[in-house]
């Protein structure tokens, strides 16, 4: 089996198995909080089961993060909370891969900036845990697809 080129890769979100490994670890937490016998412990417990539950709905309502829709004219799809949403060439201001600094060391991101359809611009930011991939590999398919250029020197 070869590995895939940026080409042949159209859609890229968080890995399902690390979203279930999240689940599983919300289950696990609420069992842990229902067997407590502290009540401040139980209701950190409860706090954490909680917020591993909400990212893992949060990660499988958002599947597909980011999706190419390749063609003459390509576009954009960007998946959040409120549904898809699909933007043209014209609407990507810019695509660039940016370095931030987190936990001491510097860390990919791909930043989009797009122009909604009512005018106003939006900056999306997008990590590895988004995108299931380096992030660089996402920015080489959107070369690839027109949907991004690469910064004059």
């Amino acid at each position: 089996m070869t590995p895939e080129s940026p080409q042949q890769r159209l859609a890229w979100a968080t890995p399902t198995s690390a979203l279930y490994a999240v689940s599983v670890g919300a289950v696990i937490l609420a069992g842990a909080a229902v067997l407590s016998n502290d009540n401040a412990g139980r209701f950190l417990i409860a706090l954490a089961a909680l917020g591993l539950a909400g990212l893992a709905i949060l990660g499988f309502r958002q599947r597909p993060r980011l999706a190419v829709v390749p063609g003459p004219s390509p576009r954009l799809v960007i998946r959040n909370l409120a549904g898809p949403t699909e933007y043209t060439p014209n609407q990507l201001v810019r695509v660039r891969m940016v370095g931030y600094r987190r936990l001491g060391r510097k860390m990919p991101m791909l930043e989009i900036d797009v122009r909604d359809q009512d005018g106003a611009e939006r900056l999306l930011i997008f990590g590895r845990w988004d995108l299931g991939t380096h992030p660089e590999d996402v920015f080489d398919a959107l070369l690839a697809h027109g949907l991004a250029t690469l910064p004059s020197p």
